[in-house]
């Protein structure tokens, strides 16, 4: 209920310094639907267990050999460092950075991964926000919100707005969307229950 709270506090707010006359027109749109539907959007998955292998598992033995080799030399050279205490907390403090990267690799394993699959969405994301102010435009949109912000809602308006952006990029698609979107053309509003894609397989 908080959600509805808060996403009706927002269109009251901004409707009250509109024109009287304005109409508030609602779209709900599901991104990580519409983006399991584009073109070669499967690959990423494979894309990024690669940079997993490739790269960062390669960045993290390196590391990991990096720190054995410093922390044994360190270890060594002990009674001679003793005597040289400025050289001894050089040294030490780059055996300490490689053990924090090692202590907290998953967290910086996560942020890289994170950012890799922001690059490798980027095209489709361009593409799809593309068509959407062209959905926007055309059909007068005054707020898109996550389907997730309504507990209850009118789910046939939610599925109309994702049938026009799916149409606008103009993609291959399955016969029961395509179905959907030619009746949506032809006046028939789509079906109040379930919805026209399935999730991606990427994870955001």
């Amino acid at each position: 209920m908080k959600k509805v709270a808060v996403a009706l506090a927002v269109i009251i707010s901004v409707a009250s310094f509109s024109n009287v006359n304005a109409q508030v027109k609602i779209g709900l749109f599901d991104r990580e639907a519409v983006l399991s539907l584009m073109p070669g959007i499967q690959k990423i998955d494979t894309l990024l267990q690669k940079y997993v292998n490739d790269s960062l598992k390669t960045e993290y033995d390196y590391t990991y050999s990096e720190f054995l080799a410093k922390d044994s030399a360190l270890k060594k050279d002990s009674v001679e460092l003793s005597k040289k205490p400025a050289l001894k907390e050089i040294r030490e403090k780059a055996v300490n950075e490689l053990k924090i990267k090692l202590v907290n690799w998953q967290q910086y394993q996560n942020q890289l991964l994170q950012k890799k699959q922001n690059d490798l969405l980027q095209p489709y994301l361009e593409k799809m926000y593309a068509a959407m102010q062209e959905v926007i435009a055309e059909h007068k949109y005054t707020h898109i919100f996550k389907p997730d912000v309504f507990e209850y809602f009118d789910m046939a308006q939610a599925q109309e707005f994702n049938l026009r952006v799916l149409d606008k990029m103009r993609i291959p698609l399955p016969k029961e969307v395509e179905d959907q979107i030619k009746a949506l053309k032809g006046g028939i509003k789509p079906a109040a229950t379930g919805a026209p894609v399935n999730k991606p397989a990427v994870k955001h």
